[in-house]
Order: C-alpha cells, then sequence, then structure tokens
C-alpha cells in the first residue's frame, strides 16, 4: 500500500481521519453553549477519561464547532508546574481584545482590559509566572485585591459582560485539567459559578484524567451542579469499525472484516491505538483489500512504535521505585488493584508506600476510583511493563 496515501494518524491530539462514535455529545455541547450565548442557563463539561481515548481531539473538535457556530473560544492547555493565573492572563487578554472589536463590546472589553491589568498586577506577587502585555491601566478597585477567588470572579464577570453586549459567548477549553492545584481550581470554579449567577455567557469547557471529578469535588462541593463529567472511553466495535475502515475506503481501500475484528481486538477499541494498528497495518499491506494476516505482521510494529512514543515517554519519568510500584500493579494485572496487595507484591507495607502511590497520582499514571484502589491511567501500560521489566528481578529493588 502507498505509504504516502496512508490515512490514519496516530499522535497526541492528532485529529483522527474519521471522528467516530462522538456525534452525541459533540451535538450536547453544541446546544449548551448556545444556550449559554442566548443567555440560557447550563451546565458545561468537563471531559473524563484515561490517556489514548482522545479527548483532546475531541475538546479540540468542539471547539472547531463552537467558534463555527459563533462563539468566542480560547485554548489552553494545563501542565504541571504552571500556574493557572499565568495561563489564563493571556488567554483572556486575547478574547477581551477580540471582543473590543466590536462596537457594542468596546467599552466593556476596554474595562475587562483594565480589570486584567490589575489582576495581572497584584497577583504576580504570588504567581511569578504570569506574563501578559498590558493595554490599559488598571483601574483602582477593579480586580486587584490580590486574592485568586476574587479577583478571577471580578475579571471573568467583566469578560461575561462583554461576551454579553457583543452576542456572543466566552468559552475556555483548558485541556489535563488535572494538573490544576486545589485552590487554583476552587478559584475556577468560584468564578464559573458567580458567572452563571449573574448569567454572563462565559464557562469552561475542560478535560482531564479520570481523577479530575474527585478534585473538583473536593475544591468546591457545589462543583457538580455546574459541571457534568461525561466519560470518554475506548469506542464500541461498531464505531471502532468505522473509524478503521472508513478512512481506507475514502483511500479507495477496503480491509476483511475478520482483519477488522483484530485490529479492534489488540486495541481494545481504543483510539489512539486504532490509529497506530491502522497507520502499520496500511504500510505493510501489500495490496487492497487488507487481509488477516497483514494485521498479524503488523502487530508487532505497532506494539514497537507505541513502546517508543506512548508508553516510554511516560516510563522515562518515574522513578526507580515508581517503576517498581507500576510492574508490581502490572503483575497484579490491569484492573484496579488493592493498596495492600501491590505492597505485598515488593514486600513492603502499604504506609510506607504512600509517598510513591502520590508521586504517581500527581504524575498523572495511577489514580483511585475509591479508597484503598489504585488503577492505570494509560490503557495496556500493564502489558508494557511486563515487556520493559521482564522476569523477577523488580521485586528486589
Amino acid at each position: 500500500m502507498d505509504p504516502v496515501r496512508n490515512p490514519y494518524a496516530p499522535g497526541a491530539g492528532s485529529p483522527p481521519p474519521e471522528l467516530a462514535g462522538r456525534h452525541e455529545i459533540r451535538k450536547d455541547i453544541e446546544i449548551r453553549l448556545q444556550r449559554l450565548r442566548l443567555g440560557r442557563p447550563a451546565k458545561s463539561m468537563m471531559l473524563i477519561g484515561l490517556r489514548g481515548v482522545g479527548k483532546t481531539v475531541l475538546l479540540d473538535q468542539m471547539r472547531r464547532d463552537a467558534e463555527a457556530g459563533g462563539i468566542h473560544t480560547v485554548r489552553i492547555e494545563a501542565p504541571e508546574h504552571r500556574s493557572l493565573p499565568a495561563l489564563l492572563a493571556p488567554a483572556l487578554r486575547l478574547a477581551l481584545l477580540h471582543l473590543s472589536k466590536k462596537e457594542a463590546a468596546k467599552d466593556y472589553a476596554i474595562r475587562g482590559l483594565k480589570a486584567l491589568a490589575g489582576f495581572a498586577s497584584k497577583l504576580k506577587v504570588h504567581y511569578h509566572d504570569i506574563e501578559v502585555g498590558l493595554d490599559y491601566d488598571p483601574e483602582p478597585g477593579l480586580a486587584d485585591n490580590g486574592d485568586l477567588e476574587l479577583d478571577l470572579g471580578t475579571l471573568l464577570v467583566q469578560v461575561g459582560a462583554a461576551a454579553k453586549a457583543a452576542e456572543t459567548a466566552v468559552v475556555l477549553f483548558i485541556d489535563e485539567l488535572q494538573y490544576v492545584e486545589e485552590p487554583q481550581m476552587a478559584a475556577l470554579i468560584q468564578a464559573l459559578h458567580r458567572c452563571a449567577q449573574e448569567q454572563l455567557p462565559v464557562t469552561v469547557v475542560g478535560a482531564g484524567l479520570p481523577q479530575l471529578r474527585g478534585r473538583m469535588g473536593e475544591a468546591k462541593s457545589y462543583a457538580e451542579r455546574l459541571f457534568d463529567f461525561p466519560e470518554i472511553g475506548p469506542l464500541a466495535p461498531p464505531d471502532a469499525r468505522e473509524a478503521i475502515v472508513r478512512p481506507a475506503q475514502n483511500e479507495g481501500a477496503f480491509i476483511d472484516d475478520n482483519a477488522v475484528d483484530l485490529i479492534i481486538t489488540k486495541t481494545q477499541g481504543y483510539p489512539y491505538f486504532l490509529q497506530e494498528w491502522g497507520k502499520h497495518t496500511w504500510d505493510l499491506a501489500p495490496t487492497s483489500p487488507i487481509r488477516y494476516d497483514d494485521v498479524v505482521n503488523a502487530s508487532d510494529e505497532a506494539v514497537a512504535a507505541l513502546d517508543e512514543s506512548f508508553f516510554r515517554v511516560r516510563f522515562d519519568r518515574l522513578t526507580p521505585t515508581e517503576k517498581r510500584y507500576l510492574r508490581a500493579m502490572a503483575e497484579l494485572g490491569p484492573d484496579p488493584q488493592r493498596s495492600g496487595d501491590i505492597a505485598d507484591q515488593l514486600g513492603r507495607g502499604v504506609t510506607s508506600l504512600a509517598p510513591t502511590r502520590s508521586g504517581l497520582i500527581a504524575k498523572g499514571m495511577i489514580w483511585s476510583q475509591t479508597h484503598g484502589e489504585t488503577a492505570f491511567t494509560v490503557p495496556l501500560f500493564d502489558e508494557f511493563m511486563k515487556r520493559i521489566m521482564p522476569g523477577d528481578a523488580w521485586r528486589r529493588g
């Protein structure tokens, strides 16, 4: 098969050729944002799921859908070790500058930019990574108290007033929200609650790992009244089939049913893995139709590619102790495991491993749905750990 015409697109956040199985949730958020634009109440969404399920791709598509519907959006990723104010300040500046071009919203947007100036200058004392251009001098008393909860609420209210005057809405699309620290998360939720109370068209649509729901609830108990938390999981078999078959058909190629079934089995329907298997199968298949044996022959290369990119980039961030902890989890299987059982595998006490477990949660490698249980945030990571740390040497550390 011609590799130049290969339709599959594995990669972090790379849009697949066919965004299968996500039509209903896209329509749902579109309705909510249009209601918000009209000043009507609408809960926003936090997309929850493991690595590799396509949260980033879906978030970006939702943003494109919103822009096509006349909604003003900004896109933020919340990496580790960056403060939320540092991420929000330049994004909100761009939103306000855009709104200031609308005559009806100009005065509101300028006041918002003055609020941003006060917000950035006062909070830079606490959040040294804030870097933003200031277009106007601060207005005394406007978002300049140096208190994040109070000032962020005031700032978003100004943004919302400008958006309302422009007959649009401002939506912040934020990826990797689980990395936002709890006090900053609380300030964001409080600010959005204030905007909802004043019926202003500004909100956040976010995405994060499964622990995000619990972290938001701990930050503010009323978070679940402001947001819905749909779980984004692997594709159902019909949708996984569409994600593999349709891109090939668009290139004039065909895949045998049993070959598609094998890809779905190998990938468990996870969108990232589907793209990886599709790419390598296409490259190795001599001609159309792509057959079962082509998938078998391509599987070793697909696994190797995942090991060197998707899995290895996460593994290399771990300390030796963290690697042993995850290897012990892998020995027990892919399902959530009890902390005591993991400790037994390592010959350690549960309490002595608590800092290791906390570090892995902070790095987004594991999460806990219920007290005392631990699960991988990366699908098929148990199989990778067995490949990269074979045998029993890991038990001895």
